[in-house]
């Protein structure tokens, strides 16, 4: 019933956007293991030089990406005339669809960013589908926090901890994503139902678990319980888990579809501006 942990991958430094340091998990050899995920960004910096590029104007298409602050402030703008700012705690899960051109740039100029930018594909049959958004506000997301400190904050999903059920804020979706933000108090043992996921991923951001270092993630295989530990300092890590595409990728940048030519097309659409399909001011909702 236990899931034990079977890889552990470290994250890597790099720089996207305009010049803007993140640390960073992805890769072709890693689609496979982190079905139906496709990257997990981490931003952390207290210096402006660091994050203050941000991510100007640019396209994408196939897949969804989840904002999740934990300091800082981010303004969102797209295509479609949306304008808006996320701060701690906020999440912003946009589905590209067809297509979005938007930009994602810093709210402040001095100070502590840090927060996280998730990719999550989407299946071949919604690759096409209207682009939408889903604004969740701290207050949104729900909490547990335990007798001896254990906290988690769920953003997306089912997860029992004890005798609680958490439920996350969002809509059915086709990969069933679980998206959790987990604190361990110091020496302290947090076991989380997490249901019958293939595998469970844990980005440890903070502290070392008796498992996981720093910015490791840990992939943990079947059963429908996580036991997370911590040592002296205690940890705080971001949990993942969903339904496993098994469909072909496809990547070119922004873009991620199933097959190569689809890629040589939203390229196409995008120099000719038909990657978008709305340029009037409007939002659809997830």
């Amino acid at each position: 019933m236990y899931r034990k942990l079977s890889q552990v991958y470290p994250s890597r430094p790099s720089r996207d956007g305009d010049g803007v340091k993140i640390n960073r998990i992805a890769g072709v050899s890693m689609h496979r293991m982190l079905d139906p995920f496709l990257m997990v960004d981490e931003i952390n910096s207290d210096t402006a030089t660091d994050y203050m590029g941000g991510f100007p104007e640019h396209p994408h298409r196939g897949f969804e990406t989840i904002t999740y602050m934990k300091a800082g402030r981010m303004r969102h703008r797209d295509h479609m005339g949306n304008e808006g700012v996320i701060g701690p705690g906020d999440v912003q899960w946009m589905t590209a669809g067809h297509g979005v051109i938007h930009s994602e740039m810093p709210e402040q100029e001095q100070g502590l960013m840090h927060g996280f930018q998730i990719w999550l594909n989407l299946p071949a049959r919604g690759k096409y589908k209207p682009a939408a958004y889903r604004d969740i506000r701290s207050a949104e997301v729900a909490y547990c926090r335990d007798d001896v400190g254990n906290e988690v904050r769920l953003i997306a999903g089912e997860m029992n901890v004890g005798d609680t059920t958490l439920n996350g804020c969002l809509p059915a979706m086709a990969t069933r994503p679980l998206l959790a933000d987990v604190s361990v108090a110091t020496d302290a043992e947090f076991i989380l139902d997490v249901g019958g996921y293939e595998r469970v991923l844990v980005f440890v951001y903070a502290g070392d678990s008796t498992e996981l270092k720093t910015r490791q993630l840990g992939v943990y295989g079947t059963g429908d319980k996580l036991t997370l530990r911590a040592g002296e300092q205690g940890f705080e890590a971001l949990v993942l888990a969903g339904e496993a595409l098994r469909e072909p990728i496809a990547q070119y940048g922004p873009f991620v579809m199933n097959q190569p030519e689809e890629i040589e097309q939203a390229i196409r659409d995008f120099q000719e501006g038909r990657l978008v399909t709305q340029r009037a001011p409007g939002r659809t909702h997830l």
